[in-house]
């Protein structure tokens, strides 16, 4: 599923407009990457939670040279599974 069959779902689910639908997806999705951004947790309970993980920098080599170079330290969003979720779909 995409987002385009996500809205498509919710606009028939709720019988509302395709722009209505939209605009509710678009919020949600919007919603999730500003607490990221924010350094928040979100938790949506029996689906998923979502962190940032923060990494540090670390000296790494370039496969294709050999060469040693600095990786930059990092923050990358950390999707777990919750409970209920991983239960349905291991039926």
């Amino acid at each position: 599923m995409n987002r385009s069959d996500l809205i498509n779902a919710l606009k028939d689910e709720a019988d509302i407009s395709r722009k209505d639908a939209e605009r509710v997806v678009d919020t949600f999705f919007n919603s999730i990457a500003e607490s990221l951004i924010e350094n928040e947790r979100v938790e949506i309970r029996g689906f998923a939670s979502f962190t940032v993980k923060e990494y540090k920098s670390y000296v790494g080599r370039n496969p294709k040279t050999g060469d040693k170079i600095t990786v930059p330290s990092k923050r990358l969003p950390f999707f777990k599974v919750g409970k209920e979720l991983k239960e349905m779909v291991d039926e």
